[in-house]
């Protein structure tokens, strides 16, 4: 394999992107059965370790919290042993699903003999660079493993301690299994270099996946050579139709809104039909503020409640990641359909209502991932639905689009079998 130019025993990034390329090859021959063995040993560390696990994150909430940090990036940042319970699970969940590698796509063979297979394989070497959330160190590596890929972690400097911790659980139990312990590898370095350096290494990694806020994705986006599987930020919204159950609507909002306030899948704005009824409107933003949610209010909404805030224009493509809410009125189900796709995110859109047909014109229209129909917009995960850990969650269109789990991390190859066929 060519090396590049410059002294790669001093280049943590380049050194590190090496040895996962040469890892990443073997990957593709084991069986299903040796990549499962390979995260039953992580989990049960996992486990095990948990305690130390949870020391090290202490130290990284403590220094968030001395540098001012966001109380919505401290819960992303946060473990407790539930948290690491529920990592482990995730790791125990993804040796239960099938193994997409090595399925055949399809089957033909040709009038000249010829016999060709469509099946897939790993991407081969994946690129995370991520924010503040541990969680995502175990749930990329377990999903990578389990599709034959090798991983390259580059987590904020926010999370360094606990991911070094995760990482070093994962190594130790990787070297009781077939599985390389250099399949995983976490760059170390603070430095934003080490991130632009990542963007380039065409030569190294396979695919580059962003998770955190818009900054980070822009970047990434605007600067990588390598291919890039976009994970958007979550703009969602949740439209309550004249039609809808107040019995349904309103603890769905609240859900959508304050279940877990700082992730992608929380709800950011509420939109209602004018003519559900005023009591109703008065009800739900009742509810909300119950629950400690400032509301940021349309004109007509801020007749009604005048000592709510008054939206600004930029309220509406705002993701809050905190309680706050920004509130419409709108004249039918056309006018949430425009204002969701002229502010959305494409990621998770939300109707509520009893009339069949505007739930079907609002799902086709709605330009986004995932669009709900009387559920709550905090289901777009990998694991509700039903695909393990997630990798993250693609806005785009192209390869993947909503929760990647494991069929979203390989490609696919065409295997050509002959017995001496020429082409005339």
């Amino acid at each position: 394999m060519a090396m590049d130019n410059i002294d790669n025993n001093n280049n943590e990034v380049i050194n590190k992107a090496q040895r996962a390329k040469i890892a990443s090859l073997p990957l593709s021959l084991l069986s299903a059965e040796e990549k499962n063995e390979a995260l039953a040993s992580i989990a049960a560390l996992l486990a095990e370790k948990s305690d130390t696990i949870l020391i090290a994150n202490e130290q990284d909430v403590q220094k968030g919290k001395k540098f001012g940090m966001s109380q919505a990036i401290l819960d992303r940042l946060s473990l407790s042993a539930k948290r690491v319970a529920d990592m482990v699970a995730g790791v125990r969940q993804v040796v239960g699903l099938e193994d997409p590698v090595g399925e055949v796509l399809s089957h033909a063979v040709r009038p000249n003999g010829l016999v060709i297979d469509k099946i897939r394989v790993p991407l081969g070497v994946i690129g995370m660079i991520y924010e503040a959330r541990p969680n995502v160190t175990v749930d990329s590596v377990s999903l990578a493993l389990k599709t034959g890929n090798a991983i390259i972690l580059r987590g904020s400097s926010s999370a360094l301690a606990s991911n070094k911790a995760l990482v070093a659980v994962i190594h130790e139990a990787l070297t009781k299994t077939k599985v390389s312990v250099d399949a995983v590898q976490l760059i170390e370095s603070v430095d934003h270099h080490a991130v632009m350096q990542m963007m380039k290494l065409n030569q190294y990694l396979d695919v580059l996946i962003p998770r955190g806020g818009a900054d980070l994705i822009r970047n990434v986006l605007e600067n990588s050579t390598v291919p890039v599987l976009e994970t958007g930020v979550g703009n969602c919204h949740v439209f309550i139709d004249e039609s809808a159950d107040p019995a349904m609507a309103i603890p769905l909002t609240v859900n959508a809104k304050t279940h877990r306030p700082a992730v992608c899948n929380a709800a950011e704005t509420l939109l209602i039909h004018k003519d559900w009824g005023k009591d109703n409107i008065l009800a739900v933003l009742k509810a909300l503020r119950d629950q400690g949610v400032e509301l940021r209010v349309c004109s007509g909404l801020h007749e009604l409640r005048p000592d709510l805030l008054l939206a600004t224009e930029e309220d509406w493509g705002t993701e809050f990641l905190a309680l706050v809410m920004a509130v419409k009125l709108v004249d039918n189900v056309d006018e949430a359909i425009r204002h969701i796709n002229c502010y959305g995110t494409k990621h998770t859109e939300a109707i509520v209502t009893q009339n069949q047909q505007n739930a079907v014109r609002f799902m086709c229209m709605v330009d986004a991932a995932a669009v709900n129909y009387n559920a709550s917009t905090r289901f777009t995960d990998g694991f509700e639905y039903g695909f393990g850990a997630e990798i993250g969650i693609s806005t785009q269109k192209l390869h993947a689009r909503g929760p990647m789990g494991l069929p979203e991390l390989t490609s696919y190859k065409y295997l050509v079998y002959g017995n001496g066929q020429i082409r005339k």
